[in-house]
Formats: structure tokens, C-alpha cells, sequence
């Protein structure tokens, strides 16, 4: 590939519509390499680079954390040592997280709504506050 045909990382940054920290920081955790550097040391990417941030950025807006897009990253660039079965784990690890936050959010949810629900929110003293009371007992909300 001729240097010509290389992006500065200004130029990546608006192809991808990331930051050049945010493309730093990517490169800190190992998930992007410059293709090399120029003459003058800016560091230069590839086409193949504007692929690899748009994976990354399409892999996190579904939940995934840097660690998991760096292990479907390896996956994805090494398709020939690797099954189709080792992609669906790491989507079916994710599947498991999220189903498990959304049931704890919702049992958070559920203790909200019932200690909303016994407190009349009057102009009484927060002394005789039943939120406050619920949340100073002992007994599970």
C-alpha cells in the first residue's frame, strides 16, 4: 500500500466520526495499529483501520465491553483458526449480562415504585418521612 493512499488520524477521525483521542485510546488497549508512520512520525492507518473502528463502535452501541470487542476482534481476524460457535459464546456471555442487569433493574424498579407509592410527599417533617423509614429498616425493599 503506498503512503499516498494512507489517512492521517484527523482524516480517520471524521471517516469514522470518533475523536483522535477516542482513536488513541483504541490504540492504547490494542485494538488498532497505525499501518506505519510518516516521514514526519504521524501515524497513518489503512482502509482496512476505518473497517476496524466502525466494527468497534458497531460491537459497543449493542453492549459489548472493550475486552469483548478485543476477543471478537481476534475472531473476526482470524476466521480460518476460529468457529462460528466461539462468536456466538461471547454474544450469548453478553445475552446473559444484560438479561440479568434488566431483571435487576427491573426488581430495583419494582422497590421504587412501592416506596414511592407509601409516602404522600406532604409538607410533613422528613422525620416522619415512610422512604426514609424504608430505607432505615432492617427489612428487604
Amino acid at each position: 500500500m503506498k503512503k499516498s493512499d494512507l489517512l492521517k488520524i484527523g482524516e480517520l477521525a471524521r471517516l469514522t466520526d470518533l475523536s483522535n483521542d477516542t482513536i488513541r485510546f483504541y490504540e492504547s488497549k490494542g485494538l488498532l495499529t497505525p499501518s506505519e508512520r510518516s516521514d514526519a512520525g504521524y501515524r497513518l492507518y489503512s482502509a482496512d483501520d476505518v473497517e476496524k473502528l466502525l466494527f468497534i463502535q458497531r460491537t459497543k452501541t449493542v453492549g459489548f465491553t472493550l475486552n469483548e470487542i478485543s476477543e471478537l476482534m481476534e475472531l473476526k481476524l482470524h476466521p480460518d483458526t476460529h468457529t462460528c460457535g466461539e462468536v456466538k459464546k461471547v454474544t450469548e456471555q453478553k445475552l446473559q449480562q444484560v438479561t440479568a442487569k434488566i431483571n435487576e433493574l427491573e426488581r430495583i424498579r419494582q422497590s421504587l415504585l412501592q416506596m414511592n407509592d407509601l409516602c404522600d410527599g406532604g409538607p410533613k417533617s422528613a422525620q416522619h418521612c415512610t422512604i426514609l423509614q424504608l430505607l432505615d429498616s432492617e427489612k428487604p425493599l
